[in-house]
């Protein structure tokens, strides 16, 4: 693992499946299943991946060997006054400089080297402090975005209902029980897309460690999250498109430049990737009646890009 800063550009695409369960409630249709209204396809926000992230990082979180390296405390977590979590940041990075301005920028770097999430997401960072109101340190832009998860077919979310012996409230206690219900999906497959950019990873100070470890996250997050809503929801495929660049290693500067820029445009890398159901299958009910083809097994990838399947 390298704590030097991210040089090369990443395109990635995330499958993962649920088995009854609810991958990502709307509160505002009562708890359902997210989704599309036209497609009828199942949605997961990016909002909603990200947490699992943090959670997973504020769990195991690597050691940290000294003050002077990344931290890997997590800052949007449950119960967190963000504020006075960035109060500190201007107290503890900017306590040095008089400029505001100097302030800002040291507060922002400070924030970037103790807060995994803040490094690899970004954040708006300008909402209580004076001194980080209205500067251009006052929001981050992280290196690492994902789109909303879909799911490749049709979804029939059901409503469940369910009976418990006991009682809330001391009036129902003639009660024989009390009814409620949850809500599920059968079975469905879904697709993520990340991106991974080096020029945010300079300014926030993203090393190759902090991607080695999103991907571990990203790997893991449902492990370790389970739940009646979420008892079987696993990872089925972390593709990771890695730009490289074109030149020989004689032009060193050249393909750092290619890397870091791009040596094939990410929706391209995509699409070498197929999924479709088998033969003879009109709905899916298990991942076994899924066919995942990577025409990149057999075809040759972009001049400067590599494959890396995370989840082999």
């Amino acid at each position: 693992m390298s704590n030097d800063t991210l040089t090369n550009r990443h395109d990635f695409l995330l499958f993962f499946e649920v088995v009854n369960g609810n991958p990502n409630g709307d509160p505002d249709a009562g708890n359902m299943p997210r989704l599309d209204p036209n497609t009828n396809r199942g949605i997961v926000s990016d909002v909603c991946l990200k947490r699992k992230v943090r959670n997973y990082v504020g769990t195991f979180k690597p050691k940290r060997e000294n003050d002077q390296d990344n931290g890997h405390t997590i800052l949007v977590t449950q119960g967190t006054v963000i504020n006075d979590q960035l109060d500190e940041g201007v107290k503890k990075g900017g306590e040095e400089f008089k400029e505001i301005k100097d302030k800002a920028e040291a507060a922002m770097k400070w924030l970037c080297r103790e807060f995994y999430d803040v490094r690899t997401f970004g954040g708006v960072l300008s909402t209580g402090n004076e001194v980080m109101k209205g500067s251009a340190w006052g929001q981050v832009r992280g290196p690492v975005q994902f789109t909303f998860g879909q799911s490749f077919h049709p979804i029939t979310p059901l409503e469940i209902t369910i009976t418990r012996c006991a009682v809330t409230k001391a009036e129902d206690a003639a009660k024989e029980r009390t009814m409620g219900n949850k809500h599920i999906v059968p079975y469905a497959l879904y697709v993520a897309k990340g991106y991974v950019s080096p020029a945010f990873a300079e300014r926030t100070n993203f090393t190759q460690s902090d991607l080695d470890l999103l991907f571990e996250a990203l790997l893991h997050m449902f492990e370790h999250d389970r739940s009646a809503a979420r008892g079987e929801m696993v990872v089925r495929g972390l593709y990771d498109f890695e730009h490289v660049g074109t030149q020989h290693e004689n032009n060193a500067e050249q393909n750092k430049r290619e890397a870091r820029l791009g040596c094939a445009p990410a929706h391209k890398l995509f699409e070498g990737i197929h999924v479709r159901l088998r033969e003879g299958k009109e709905f899916p009910e298990s991942f076994a009646d899924y066919e995942v083809i990577c025409d990149w097994d057999s075809n040759a990838l972009p001049n400067g890009v590599k494959l890396h399947k995370r989840h082999e």
